[in-house]
């Protein structure tokens, strides 16, 4: 192999929890919920899936937003209207806190690296391995790099909204491979969603898949990838 893509959130990063993702945005607004009621807002953020990055609806969502779901990684606007349209289904102290824990989820300080992240990606690039990050998402994860170190160790970003396509189309993957200027039956996608990462296979790539789980709980799940490139 002579590069290497990965997925973002749930791969090389992990979102924070729920309940930290909300309390964050009461501070900066600053308002304050009883520590039940914000736990029971938590919970309900978490079932209704409106955490980016975090867990997936397990509640009905409204028409509007069911129209827009599938597709919100296309653009900016559909990604911020898909999920602040199911943080709306929770009530909060202030209407503008939808719009704000939208606006906190994109902060670096939101992400945490899996442990062995930098190792990884630190092993690739003295290897002379190529790297890019091709990720499902509605917003510039960049300063997420910048902020933790990583960005060095990262050649080429293919950000879904950036190309209006979004994973598992092969076009993604064939945009991260010509700018790396490889031939992607040398390149291993590395990601975490069977469906949208394993797309890159019907381009010709290898595809290799890690679990989505809490940073603490994964701490060693990238450096297969150093086994698979060799």
């Amino acid at each position: 192999m002579t590069a290497v893509l990965f997925d973002f959130s749930g791969t090389l990063f992990r979102i924070e929890p729920t309940e930290s993702w909300l309390r964050a945005a009461l501070d900066e607004a600053g308002l304050a919920l009883a520590e039940a009621e914000l736990a029971r807002a938590a919970l309900e953020l978490e079932r209704v899936g409106a955490l980016p990055g975090g867990m997936a609806p397990r509640a009905p969502m409204p028409d509007e937003v069911a129209a827009v779901w599938g597709i919100r990684d296309e653009s900016a606007e559909l990604h911020r209207a898909a999920y602040t349209g199911l943080s709306r289904l929770v009530p909060l102290p202030d209407p503008a806190l939808h719009d704000a824990l939208y606006d906190r989820h994109m902060s670096p300080a939101a992400w945490q690296p899996y442990p062995d992240a930098a190792e990884v990606l630190r092993a690739l690039r003295e290897r002379g391995v190529g790297v890019g990050v091709v990720s499902n998402i509605g917003w510039d994860l960049r300063p997420v790099f910048r902020a933790h170190g990583l960005d060095p160790y990262v050649d080429v970003y293919v950000l879904s909204y950036e190309h209006g396509v979004q994973k598992p189309d092969p076009r993604l993957f064939k945009t991260a491979c010509t700018a790396l200027g490889v031939e992607p039956r040398d390149v291993l996608m590395v990601g975490d969603d069977r469906r949208a990462d394993g797309g890159a296979a019907a381009l010709g790539c290898g595809v290799h898949f890690v679990d989505h789980l809490p940073a603490a709980q994964r701490p060693d799940g990238l450096r297969p990838v150093l086994d698979l490139v060799g």
